[in-house]
């Protein structure tokens, strides 16, 4: 049972990333499953969370209409696109699911000219 996050990399300001979170051992679609992220010398940050069934969506104000979160139940997957990013969106990015008690290594965003 575990959460694995792929997808980012490095990228310009105003460029795109789409972040994976590949769940094994249990269904997406039943769980709460968040978003956050961690920079440097930071706390964590609540990034953004999509409920189960329902499929209703939160978002930080950071980053409130510039990143979308989904789920794929099929793929057992649930993604953060993440457009018009910023260099303040700078962090590892982390996937979790509290009611399993589960989160990923994370996978690291970089944005800079």
């Amino acid at each position: 049972v575990q959460l694995v996050e792929s997808g980012g990399g490095s990228v310009q300001p105003g460029g795109s990333l789409v972040l994976s979170c590949i769940a094994s051992g249990f269904d997406v679609i039943d769980y709460v499953m968040n978003w956050y992220r961690q920079a440097p010398g930071k706390e964590r940050q609540f990034v953004a969370s999509i409920s189960a069934y329902d499929f209703s969506t939160r978002y930080s104000d950071s980053v409130k209409g510039r990143f979308t979160v989904s789920r794929d139940k099929d793929k057992n997957v649930m993604y953060l696109q993440m457009r018009s990013l910023k260099p303040e969106d700078t962090a590892q990015y982390y996937c979790d699911t509290p009611a399993r008690g589960l989160k990923g290594h994370g996978t690291q965003v970089t944005v800079s000219s």
